[in-house]
């Protein structure tokens, strides 16, 4: 009697399914390329949430990942079948501190039944997984923004050696950036003493150059749709080793 291989298996075993809530509409279409990249393919179920002003400061910021907003983005997902979900908004959930962020989780966790996060918790959980002792940041945000990024970090113990701020106000205009801005970008931030880069912006395009980004800089670079994307999988049990998304999807144990 034949036996199937493993390679087989993964090949039949079901897709992950994942939820993610994505605020307005930017460099969303990352989530169905990543889907589309990874081995097996996954199913991505995305939902655009809402918010009153397209700005990256605090208060905007706050409003955005309000968890008035997060609920209602939540019941679109509901009975979607998805295993696990994340809060796609670096931002709009530093900004709010750890105790908005367990809220923001714990919300979307008692709503949907599956495990959750936010793109700055995916972050925290990314630097470790790389083993990267200090990062240098890449911040398309405002100074004021920009720092509570580094402060968020530091909870985790992580040494921000450089960090760097476009001044860009809106997701929107972020969105617009492409391949070259982006490796530009990312070149004129990086530096020596930095184990890893950090871009922290899901208004941002990024999930079709990480292997561009990674040989122009010569280290590890961590994006906000890339680790998203990785903690989704994370979450749900099926993250699994890839090529083409960056170091992050490569180091998986």
């Amino acid at each position: 009697m034949k036996t199937r291989s493993a390679l087989d298996m993964a090949h039949t075993s079901p897709p992950a399914r994942l939820g993610f809530l994505y605020p307005g509409h930017a460099a969303e279409d990352d989530y169905p390329r990543m889907g589309s990249l990874i081995e097996p393919h996954a199913e991505v179920h995305l939902v655009h949430t809402e918010f009153l002003e397209d700005a990256h400061t605090v208060e905007a910021l706050s409003e955005m990942g309000s968890i008035g907003r997060l609920t209602a983005g939540a019941e679109a997902l509901a009975g979607s079948g998805i295993e696990s979900v994340l809060w796609t908004s670096t931002s709009a959930s530093f900004v709010l501190g750890l105790d908005g962020i367990r809220q923001q989780i714990d919300t979307l966790e008692k709503l949907l039944g599956v495990p959750a996060s936010t793109t700055a918790m995916a972050f925290a959980r990314a630097v470790k997984a790389i083993d990267a002792k200090t990062v240098a940041i890449a911040a398309t945000y405002p100074e004021d923004v920009a720092q509570r990024f580094r402060y968020f970090l530091d909870h985790f113990d992580i040494d921000v050696v450089h960090l760097s701020s476009r001044g860009i106000v809106t997701a929107a205009e972020v969105g617009t950036l492409g391949r070259e801005d982006v490796i530009d970008f990312a070149i004129a931030n990086t530096r020596e003493n930095a184990d890893a880069l950090l871009i922290p912006d899901t208004a941002l395009h990024s999930a079709a150059w990480l292997t561009e980004l990674e040989q122009a800089i010569g280290k590890p670079v961590l994006t906000a749709n890339q680790v998203s994307f990785w903690e989704a999988l994370r979450l749900c049990g099926k993250l699994k080793p890839q090529t083409g998304l960056g170091k992050l999807f490569e180091v998986v144990e």
